[in-house]
């Protein structure tokens, strides 16, 4: 008999119990010598948390806004891709655990599911784009996903080409049959599927599709496109977070791509508190890579956060049984974060964000 998940943590266990190698490291795994992996870890696990007590409080309400959308946790599920390779339902089994949770999902534009079915579980969604070198699909998604009723666009700004994702090469990593960029046409998903000794079918249609020269122009162009809030994901350094302000964004999500990209770049828990000085309440701040339970949402509020994403604990989850794996894994990260709150003294969000955050720096401590 499976051991019942009693964290968000145990999910990875589990999920590496039901998928293949290949699998595991695809979700799993980072870039190059995957420091920036590792950093992110370590990062979020040197902060500590100063508690408030004698609050007199009886609960925590962890509700939040993001992006003008209500939600019951400061949580979004990430956009990943391809979710059908962990599981049958795919997306839309994710979209039914988000409903279930009350949070957003965001939808990655290489879903394995088309994003109308997403759409149509009714939960509060997000679409990501990636910039495509065929400017008229780029287009064409942030059309269907005005059509579906999506609550905001989240362009990924920190991948002009695929990282060297060393397991993928490692293992001449292909999609499984039958799992393809859903919301995608042309000759190049073929790619996807197609074995190369040394080299990944993700990265290979990555590198093919992929416009390398996204710039503040096209983030321009996508601000004129549509009007649906704008959220620039992939932002690490505060300068570039202050013209995503001036550009219109509604959001920022402070994340080096899980790892997956630059290694060696900063850990995005670090970057975290820069950036929020730098945009001053002009737009909200989400932090993503490295969230691991209820203590990194409370870590990340601390430092300055609006909210976070949620990534490869949900895709675990949703291994671990489609829809319902998913939703326990969410309800394991609120009831987490609720019983952290409460140890803090925070009755509510706003309250978390003005909890005392310190880095262990040697043998001090360096507050916020």
């Amino acid at each position: 008999m499976a051991e019942p998940l009693l964290s968000v943590r145990d999910a990875e266990r589990a999920a590496a119990q039901v998928l293949s190698a290949d699998i595991c490291d695809f979700i799993a795994g980072g870039s190059e010598a995957e420091v920036t992996l590792a950093a992110n870890r370590a990062a979020l696990d040197a902060v500590f948390l100063t508690p408030r007590v004698l609050t007199g409080m009886t609960a925590a309400d962890p509700g939040s806004t993001l992006a003008g959308c209500a939600s019951a946790l400061p949580v979004a599920i990430a956009p990943m891709s391809y979710q059908r390779m962990v599981h049958p339902e795919g997306e839309v089994g994710m979209a039914r655990a988000a409903k279930e949770a009350g949070v957003p999902l965001t939808l990655s534009m290489m879903s394995s599911c088309p994003l109308e079915e997403v759409a149509a579980v009714g939960a509060t969604l997000w679409q990501q784009l990636y910039w495509l070198r065929d400017r008229g699909q780029v287009a064409d998604i942030v059309r269907r996903a005005e059509a579906a009723g999506c609550a905001a666009l989240v362009l990924t700004v920190d991948v002009p080409r695929m990282g060297r994702r060393l397991r993928d090469m490692r293992n001449n990593f292909v999609l499984p049959p039958g799992v393809t960029a859903a919301n995608l046409h042309g000759p190049e998903t073929g790619l996807l599927h197609r074995p190369a000794v040394g080299s990944s079918g993700v990265a290979v249609h990555t590198n093919e599709v992929f416009d390398p020269a996204l710039s503040w122009v096209d983030v321009a162009w996508l601000r004129e496109a549509t009007a649906l809030p704008l959220v620039l994901k992939g932002i690490l350094d505060p300068a570039d977070a202050c013209r995503a302000v001036e550009h219109g964004a509604s959001a920022i999500v402070v994340s080096n791509h899980g790892g997956r990209q630059l290694d060696g770049a900063v850990p995005s828990a670090a970057a975290l508190p820069g950036v929020c000085e730098a945009v001053q309440s002009r737009c909200e701040v989400l932090l993503d890579s490295g969230i691991r339970g209820g203590t990194d949402v409370l870590r990340a509020l601390a430092l300055g956060a609006s909210g976070v994403l949620l990534g490869r604990p949900a895709l675990w989850g949703l291994a671990c049984g489609g829809a319902p794996g998913a939703a326990r894994v969410l309800a394991l990260l609120a009831a987490e974060l609720t019983e952290t709150m409460h140890l803090a003294g925070c009755p509510d969000v706003a309250s978390a964000r003005a909890l005392r955050a310190g880095v262990i720096r040697d043998a001090g401590v360096m507050s916020r």
